[in-house]
């Protein structure tokens, strides 16, 4: 397996000190993949987020195996209104080899070239992003992702606002990278897709509800349990103390 095992202990992530991730404690296997689900507002970007680094811990922490990690945000949270080309976009995913700064030689040239046709995007190079559709922009970033060639990839609702087609051939790109032994967690949803496609689930409610294989973390009893949760929650609580 290519993909880092992955700790998660006592992890508590919060907006203002309330608490978005409340001492969640999971372990994801070398190569696995994983379903993340749970109601709105259960703090399952925010986890992403932590995982990448970009949400400092409040408590706890995150342990990464030895390998390079990449995330996936929602289009939602992307200014496409910024004047970039989708050559841009794509050889972006070359900055931890060339920084941030530095020149895209003939062969990261080639690679964002073939990650664009084979999310279906040869010839969008020098297309605006802001002339992209979203089943298209979609494909764009999951190009960048080829071009990243991380080992643990972080998606958060990779399929969303997308028209079923790319949603099929981008879920096919998400198995093949299973498939090469990857490790990758994937915001849904859709719990049929989760069932049909992802072995291991995580039941988010801010808190961990349950986690390992999908038939059991799906039960109907754990579904009831974090909605129950998530209609109890009170976005006026008091701060985190614990």
């Amino acid at each position: 397996m290519r993909g880092p095992a992955l700790d998660i202990r006592d992890l508590t992530a919060t907006h203002r000190r309330r608490p978005a991730v409340h001492h969640l404690n999971a372990r994801f296997a070398p190569g696995s993949l994983t379903a993340i689900v749970g109601p709105n507002g259960a703090g399952k970007s925010t986890l992403l987020r932590a995982i990448a680094g970009l949400h400092p811990p409040d408590e706890g922490e995150v342990r990464i195996g030895t390998g390079r990690v990449a995330l996936l945000p929602q289009q939602a949270a992307i200014d496409r209104a910024f004047p970039l080309v989708g050559g841009d976009v794509v050889t972006q995913g070359l900055w931890a080899a060339r920084g941030a700064w530095g020149n895209v030689d003939h062969a990261g040239l080639a690679r964002a070239e073939a990650a664009l046709a084979a999310v279906g995007l040869a010839g969008f190079w020098r297309r605006p992003i802001s002339a992209m559709s979203a089943g298209q922009f979609q494909r764009l970033l999951f190009a960048r992702l080829l071009v990243q060639d991380a080992d643990l990839i972080l998606l958060d609702e990779p399929f969303n606002a997308v028209d079923a087609r790319t949603a099929a051939d981008l879920l096919r790109l998400l198995l093949a990278w299973h498939g090469e032994g990857r490790t990758i967690l994937a915001v849904l949803h859709d719990l049929d897709l989760v069932r049909d496609h992802f072995p291991d689930c995580l039941l988010l409610a801010r808190e961990g509800i349950a986690a390992g294989p999908t038939p059991q973390v799906l039960s109907a009893e754990n579904r009831l349990r974090a909605r129950r949760m998530a209609e109890a929650w009170d976005e006026q609580a008091g701060v985190c103390a614990a």
